[in-house]
């Protein structure tokens, strides 16, 4: 954790840009197996998460990133049973899955335990019930090998993996990315976090291109999250399935009518909008140069 001062939180993970988070109370701080951890009170954000240094989730503005890389797959997908979560282990990913009532079992794949105990006694107002859930499995492990070894198939691969850095470094390689095809379903879809394209561009042309040489359809599709600075963010979308990716809007009110979802982000209107990308990511993930 960097501290300016004894009273503000610094971010470096750009180069020459950095963001501050003022500190009103230091809740946690932890050393687990992999990773420093360490939980924050800010007055505008509510309870804040930062790994290693790096903001990855707030109390305030969880709901955009959960509900977009959640909802939009599942729904685009309208018969998901089995889900598949790498990373999460804060449970945001996985409370916010187990809100469709059709799954019958969401999996978590997670390499650092203690991220999960912290989140248990710390981030309730995250991750709710949902650890508690007779649907859920939790696998305590890395996420690469899992993909690449299970014998179980899953109708969507949700990657909520941190930035490419450290033990998160391997979750945005090809050779991830074709482990989780193999655990998909026929039919199925894998989405993945990609960061701010405007500030991450390589990372989100290399996931892109990485998942096109994998799969039928790639593309990405962005929600704005206040948190992650420096414009909209992406999340990788992959499917042997051409049609769920343009999947109607009609189908899609349908579907999160019968869901009888209570969003705050995510709307079918806004589901198929965010696959609208602005021209500069359009450059990015087709190889050339954003801007």
């Amino acid at each position: 954790m960097t501290i300016n001062s004894p009273d503000w939180f610094e971010e470096t993970l750009y180069r020459g840009f950095r963001a501050q988070y003022r500190v009103d109370e230091i809740l946690h701080e932890i050393r687990t197996e992999h990773q420093q951890l360490v939980l924050f009170r800010n007055e505008t954000f509510g309870h804040i998460l930062a790994l290693n240094g790096v903001i990855q989730t707030t109390e305030r503005d969880e709901f955009i990133y959960h509900e977009m890389l959640t909802h939009t797959p599942i729904l685009a997908h309208g018969a998901a049973r089995d889900v598949l979560i790498i990373g999460g282990g804060d449970g945001g990913m996985m409370e916010e899955a187990l809100k469709h009532k059709s799954l019958r079992r969401v999996t978590l794949v997670e390499i650092d335990a203690g991220v999960i105990e912290f989140s248990k006694r710390h981030l309730k107002s995250i991750c709710g019930d949902a650890f508690e859930d007779p649907r859920v499995e939790i696998v305590i492990g890395d996420g690469m090998k899992y993909a690449a070894k299970t014998d179980q198939r899953f109708d969507v691969v949700i990657v909520d993996g941190t930035d490419p850095i450290g033990p998160g470094e391997v979750l945005f390689t090809e050779k991830f990315y074709a482990a989780c095809k193999r655990c998909l379903s026929p039919g199925g879809i894998l989405v993945t976090q990609n960061g701010v394209p405007f500030m991450q561009a390589d990372e989100l042309r290399g996931t892109v291109q990485a998942l096109r040489s994998i799969f039928v359809d790639a593309s990405c599709y962005t929600a704005t999250v206040p948190t992650y600075v420096g414009g909209c963010m992406a999340f990788g979308w992959a499917s042997d399935d051409t049609s769920l990716r343009a999947t109607p809007a009609n189908v899609l009110r349908k579907r999160y009518a019968a869901a009888a979802l209570d969003t705050d982000y995510y709307t079918p209107e806004l589901h198929l909008g965010a696959f609208a990308l602005p021209r500069y990511i359009e450059r990015i993930i087709a190889g050339s140069q954003a801007i």
